[in-house]
């Protein structure tokens, strides 16, 4: 199919993804405020809106502001786009090069965070609508984009969204990788509550799903973790009165291609300040992204191995905590990895607590779904690789009968959830063509 992506949508699409850039939505409430996760997420949701208006779209927020929708077209069947708005926290502001709440356009690429998750693939599947409209396709079912405020941590917006509103026939999620991912692993977040410490005092991480790029101490056995660190080539900054272990900040669902910077201050801390909360990351975990010396090798010919990441620690004098997210494989027991997990942890004076979990998903490769976004894709592209498992995990859970499609390209370079988030605004283009003749195949007379 030809191309109905003008120039004019192009430009109008970058300067959308800026207007949603420009808001600062991080979650910064605990879901029983109004709104229920902070000003920057509520003014985003409004912009959204705001643009779907200017696309021809009726609109609907959740008065309660958990979630909007945008709908356009007749019929009895229901075609969503599922989107998130909500973006996790910038991290640490001296590795950007840019602010990362300021929407910026270098070299082709706009620099901000949420560029790549999930602003930039939303605007890609907004304006490619916009392009089937402006080319006189005329709808025989309807659509509807659901912008969720919450994805990022534990999804109170779709749950929102499911008791009160109608479900999707069909649809897709703009927040995964091209070609499509057909299964997602099971996401596993917990906690291991641990003792206290009057003699170390530690808070580092910024989410769990988010591999932390450093770890910084400063207490009496600074000499000693030094030293430690050393002889384990682990690498780091220091000061007289404090050590930053530096790692790299990944998704957490690719943990392997990160480097956890709380594990590996506590393989330096571990021998110089005893504390269980420190042995246990040392000895069971220190390196390890796939869970092995909790739980042996944990994998399936579907998904893959487990992915495991340590995304929080917080030691004060009362307590401490590991905040912990996991990605089963779709075939593998979640009760028997919590039993695994919580007699170790015992061992060790922890105690485990379940914080989330939102089950696998497995669609067939041979649905009609797959089916018709496949064949999209690789008649735009060429690209005849087959359709993926992720362990990421997208709204596509969140209704049947939804996958995770784009807007990733297999050659893309992932910045989600890193310092200096860009999208290429060329790929974002190529992606808006993809959704354009998606929607067409999925809700339009042909």
């Amino acid at each position: 199919m030809k191309s109905i992506i003008t120039k004019i949508h192009q430009e109008a699409s970058t300067k959308a993804l800026a207007r949603l850039i420009n808001h600062p939505s991080v979650n910064t409430s605990d879901g029983t405020t109004n709104p229920p996760f902070g000003q920057g997420i509520a003014l985003c949701l409004k912009e959204a809106l705001q643009i779907c208006k200017e696309l021809g779209m009726t609109t609907y927020e959740d008065p309660a502001g958990f979630y909007g929708f945008a709908d356009y077209g007749v019929g009895s069947e229901l075609v969503a786009v599922v989107c998130h708005l909500d973006v996790v926290p910038a991290g640490d502001l001296t590795l950007w090069k840019t602010d990362p709440f300021v929407a910026t356009i270098k070299d082709g690429v706009m620099y901000g965070r949420g560029s790549q998750d999930d602003k930039g693939p939303t605007i890609a599947s907004l304006f490619g609508f916009k392009a089937v409209v402006d080319a006189g396709y005329q709808f025989n079912k309807r659509i509807r984009f659901i912008f969720s405020t919450d994805e990022e941590t534990l999804w109170r917006c779709m749950a929102a969204y499911n008791k009160k509103e109608e479900q999707a026939t069909m649809g897709f999620v703009p927040d995964g990788s091209f070609p499509l991912v057909f299964a997602e692993k099971g996401l596993l977040q917990v906690e291991l509550i641990g003792p206290g410490s009057p003699n170390i005092q530690l808070k580092a991480g910024d989410a769990l799903n988010v591999v932390p790029a450093q770890a910084r101490y400063h207490g009496s056995e600074l000499i000693a973790v030094m030293k430690n660190l050393t002889q384990l080539g682990i690498d780091f900054d220091s000061s007289e009165t404090e050590v930053t272990v530096k790692g790299k900040a990944v998704h957490a669902s690719v943990a392997q291609l990160g480097e956890n910077a709380i594990n590996l201050l506590a393989m330096g801390l571990a021998p110089a300040v005893s504390h269980s909360t420190l042995t246990f990351l040392a000895e069971q975990i220190g390196k390890q992204t796939n869970g092995a010396t909790l739980f042996g090798e944990i994998s399936d010919d579907v998904s893959g191995e487990l992915t495991f990441n340590v995304g929080l620690l917080n030691v004060s004098d009362e307590s401490s905590t590991i905040g912990i997210d996991m990605r089963i494989p779709v075939k593998s027991d979640k009760e028997a990895l919590m039993k695994q997990l919580a007699k170790v942890a015992e061992s060790y004076g922890l105690t485990l607590k379940e914080f989330d979990y939102v089950p696998a998903i497995y669609v067939p490769k041979e649905s009609s779904l797959i089916q018709t976004l496949l064949k999209v894709y690789r008649e735009k592209t060429g690209d005849l690789t087959e359709p993926m498992t992720s362990g990421g995990a997208t709204l596509a859970r969140t209704m049947d009968n939804l996958v995770a499609f784009g807007a990733h390209f297999p050659e893309s370079k992932s910045l989600a959830h890193q310092a200096n988030e860009g999208q290429v605004l060329s790929e974002m283009y190529q992606a808006m063509d993809i959704y354009a003749s998606a929607i067409i195949e999925l809700a339009c007379e042909k």
